[in-house]
């Protein structure tokens, strides 16, 4: 019994850890965006490139280090779990390029 205790527990600090960490790298990824588009129009800074390449770029970094730190075991770690980083690392990313684009704030 103490024993599936245990592993419960490990499991929710687990998917906090995660989920956090994506959730940063989203925001982390906004604040990137602005900085390398700092003194464009609102219109340049939303279409350029390099911003996408920014918040992939942390993506795959997300995807290569969580295995590595041994949060997950190699079968542990699939498709749901890729799926699941990159969605919210994009999404974060995405409302708060949004936010900083329409208020016109700079880093």
């Amino acid at each position: 019994m103490s024993t599936a205790t245990m592993s419960d527990r490990r499991e929710h600090i687990r998917s906090i850890g995660v989920t956090a960490v994506a959730c940063l790298a989203g925001v982390g990824a906004a604040i990137g965006s602005s900085i390398l588009t700092a003194g464009e129009t609102v219109n340049a800074a939303a279409t350029e490139p390099l911003t996408y390449l920014l918040v992939f770029g942390l993506i795959a970094l997300q995807i290569i280090a969580l295995p590595a730190t041994g949060l997950y075991d190699s079968e542990e770690f699939g498709p749901k779990h890729v799926l699941f980083i990159g969605l919210m690392t994009f999404s974060f990313w995405y409302i708060t390029w949004g936010i900083v684009l329409s208020t016109g704030a700079s880093f």
